[in-house]
């Protein structure tokens, strides 16, 4: 049994975890704003404290063997760097600090796969790629990246490992963050669909990436958790496909999007809040692709089918009745 600090644990990946980890037996102790916005297991061996991440958690931290954290600032609505790199590089160095003076083991940082640079189909992206145009351009993976440079940069008895997800999918999304993609297809007659494509992973495997990390895998180092490489086309074909569902699938030209993020850029400079911007739109342009090489070898992972995925997400918006009105 490990006693494991977390953040974030009310978000799709954060609430996969504790339930993973209550399954195990694990102590969990987990700095959350609202605990009803919880929706995982609970038991025993879970304390949620009412607190956010500028609060005084010392306490909670002084018999943690790990902390992972996962909180993170992740619209893409907001305007200014600063409004990311309060919560994703400010929040995470304070974190870590508290962390070396409470002699925490080890600091498991989730970060994210924009971090690193894309590949294509034919060339996978690795870790030892650097960040590349349009990421390098978004508020979120400039402030995480900032993160990651100063954790790897640091000399203590803590030990750093950086998890780099991509786009997870699973159950418990009750936000919803990256399961607006399901509900974007799920009981719809039209599905447009953007030219580009990712690399989506089974939120479960990133958990899974998460408690192997606990045991395997090197100090300062960084591992993509990646699972298939599909085009949004392909993508939203297996969801109609594991859906059973008659939908059109309609591209969307990329010179109507690219349209749409000079817009944006417009709105931006008046002031007004809008996911709508030159680089938001390249990346759903682009296939960006990565290799979960590293994470197989060095913290011994096997990944699951993104089908089984999928379907959890999809059985989960039913129950909860989230999915949309059809088109």
């Amino acid at each position: 049994m490990k006693k494991i600090f977390i953040t974030g644990i009310t978000g799709l990946l954060g609430t996969n975890l504790a339930n993973e980890l209550l399954e195990q037996g694990h102590q969990i102790k987990a700095i959350v704003r609202n605990p009803e916005g919880y929706v995982g297991k609970r038991n025993q061996n879970l304390e949620l404290i009412q607190m956010d991440l500028w609060g005084n958690y010392d306490d909670y931290l002084n018999d943690a063997e790990i902390v992972v954290h996962i909180a993170a600032e992740t619209a893409t609505n907001l305007l200014q760097y600063s409004d990311y790199d309060k919560i994703n590089y400010q929040a995470t160095k304070r974190l870590f600090e508290k962390s070396l003076v409470n002699h925490v083991s080890q600091f498991i940082f989730i970060s994210t796969a924009n971090t690193i640079g894309h590949g294509c189909a034919k060339h996978l992206g690795t870790e030892s790629q650097s960040i590349k145009k349009p990421f390098n351009q978004l508020y979120y993976a400039q402030s995480k990246l900032k993160a990651e440079k100063y954790l790897l940069t640091q000399e203590s008895d803590t030990k750093v490992k950086i998890l780099n997800p991509t786009f997870m999918i699973g159950a418990f999304d009750s936000k919803p963050s990256s399961g607006k993609i399901i509900l974007m297809g799920m009981n719809k007659k039209f599905i447009f669909y953007p030219p580009g494509g990712k690399n989506f992973v089974a939120v479960k495997d990133v958990v899974n990436a998460i408690t192997k990390s606990f045991e395997n895998g090197t100090e300062k180092e960084k591992y993509l958790i990646a699972g298939e490489n599909l085009s949004y086309k392909d993508f939203f074909s297996k969801l109609t496909h594991i859906t059973q569902q008659k939908s059109f699938l309609i591209p969307i030209p990329k010179l109507l999007l690219l349209a749409l993020g000079i817009i944006g850029n417009g709105l931006r400079k008046l002031n007004i809040r809008t996911s709508l911007s030159f680089p938001n739109m390249q990346t759903l342009c682009l296939k960006n692709y990565y290799s979960n090489k590293k994470s197989i070898s060095d913290l011994n992972m096997r990944y699951s089918s993104l089908d089984t995925a999928i379907k959890d997400s999809v059985t989960y918006f039913d129950k909860i009745n989230q999915p949309p009105n059809k088109f």
